[in-house]
C-alpha cells in the first residue's frame, strides 16, 4: 500500500472518531441527570373551598333555662318598679268604707317588678297607710311588661268621728332600696281616714282580688 493511500485512511478514521465524540451521550439522549432541566408544568388552579354549612340553631332553653337573660320572662336585669316607671290612678270603689282601687301601669319600655305594698300617704296627715295582708316574696312579685297593670285596695275606714277626710293621696313604690322617688298623687274627694282602720293591700294582678283582700 502506498504511503499516500495509508495517510488518507488514517485521516478518515480520525474524522470518524471526532464525530462520534461530539455526538450526545447516552445519558443526555435519554434525558438523564446531566440533561437539560425541564420546567414543571403549571399546576391546575385549586378549587374554591366549599362554604361551611350553617350551624344548627342552639336548643331552645325556654324562659326558665337561663340561656336568654334578655328575655322579659327572666329575672336577670328585671328591677323593681319605681314611680318613674308607672302611671298611677285611684278610683272610688266603696264610699261607706272609703275604699279606693289603686292602679299602676308600666309606662316604660322594660319589664319591672311591683314589689310588696304601695306606700300611701293621706294628704297633709302624718304617717302612711297600714299594710294589709302579706306580700309575695321578691322572686314571686308581679312582673309588669310595658302597658301591663297591677292593683291594690286602699281602705280609709268607716267614719267613726275620730279620723279626718282628705281630698288626695300620694303613692311611692317599694323598691327594696333607698332610691328617691317622686310621689305620684291622685285625687280622692272626701276620703275619710280612720286612724287605726286604714289599710292597703299588696299589689295583685287583678282588681277583684285587690278589693276582696
Amino acid at each position: 500500500m502506498s504511503t499516500v493511500r495509508r495517510a488518507v485512511l488514517v485521516l478518515a478514521a480520525v474524522s470518524a472518531l471526532s464525530l462520534t465524540a461530539c455526538g450526545p451521550t447516552e445519558d443526555n439522549a435519554a434525558g438523564g441527570a446531566e440533561g437539560p432541566t425541564v420546567s414543571p408544568t403549571k399546576s391546575a388552579t385549586p378549587s374554591k373551598p366549599s362554604k361551611p354549612s350553617k350551624p344548627s340553631a342552639a336548643p331552645d332553653m325556654g324562659s326558665s333555662g337561663g340561656a336568654d337573660d334578655s328575655s322579659p320572662d327572666s329575672d336577670y336585669g328585671v328591677f323593681p318598679c319605681s314611680t318613674y316607671d308607672v302611671k298611677f290612678t285611684a278610683t272610688l270603689a266603696e264610699p261607706t268604707s272609703s275604699s279606693y282601687l289603686l292602679k299602676i301601669t308600666n309606662n316604660g319600655t322594660k319589664v319591672c317588678k311591683a314589689l310588696g305594698h304601695p306606700v300611701v300617704t293621706f294628704g297633709d296627715l302624718d304617717g302612711q297607710a297600714t299594710e294589709r295582708g302579706e306580700a309575695p316574696r321578691i322572686e314571686d312579685a308581679i312582673r309588669l311588661k310595658p302597658g301591663e297593670s297591677a292593683y291594690a285596695g286602699l281602705m280609709g275606714g268607716a267614719n267613726d268621728g275620730r279620723g279626718k277626710a282628705v281630698n288626695s293621696i300620694a303613692m311611692t313604690m317599694n323598691t327594696e332600696s333607698d332610691l328617691e322617688q317622686t310621689p305620684l298623687k291622685a285625687s280622692t274627694p272626701g276620703l275619710y281616714v280612720s286612724p287605726d282602720k286604714n289599710s292597703v293591700t299588696a299589689w295583685v294582678g287583678n282588681p277583684e282580688d285587690a278589693l276582696s283582700l
